[in-house]
């Protein structure tokens, strides 16, 4: 799934009527340019800890990050203040736009303008290049951030008093 097609396909669902786009395509274009986003962390883990061949364990990779442990990783401030500016940037853009794909899917009696939906639209297309443009290991180290359950080291456990 390419994130710069679903950046496309969100923009032209606001040019597809002639006059005012509807509500269901403007909402499709909100959920669609999270979507553009979400694709683009999971292709990064996939790529950072995969190589970028398409092979089994690639689309493993892939298909392993989930939407809910995404967000508690990028909401996790203390975690991330370990990470540059740009992907600090990127996981509080990710969470903003889970959220407003959340209000475009679920909260039926909001209304949506084409300028504020391609306000999303532009911000999803950002926070993509902050994620494609970081350094690779940022992108290595914050692939692992979002992909796996956080545990205290084992340095730790120890000198605290507990077992390995």
């Amino acid at each position: 799934m390419n994130s710069r097609d679903l950046i496309e396909t969100a923009r032209g669902l606001t040019e597809l009527s002639p006059r005012r786009p509807s509500q269901a395509n403007l909402r499709r274009a909100i959920s669609t340019a999270y979507y553009a986003v979400f694709h683009c962390l999971a292709a990064t883990v996939a790529d950072t800890l995969m190589g970028k061949g398409r092979s089994e364990a690639w689309h493993q990779a892939y298909r392993a990050l989930e939407h809910g442990s995404a967000t508690r990783a990028c909401r996790n401030m203390q975690a991330l203040q370990h990470f540059p500016p740009e992907i600090q940037r990127f996981a509080d853009r990710f969470v903003d736009l889970q959220g407003a794909r959340h209000q475009a899917d679920y909260a039926l009696d909001g209304r949506y303008t084409k300028p504020d939906v391609l306000a999303v639209i532009s911000a999803a297309e950002m926070a993509i290049s902050w994620l494609e443009d970081a350094d690779a290991r940022h992108q290595r180290r914050f692939a692992a951030h979002v992909l796996f359950k956080r545990r205290p080291s084992a340095h730790k456990r120890i000198r605290d008093g507990g077992s390995t």
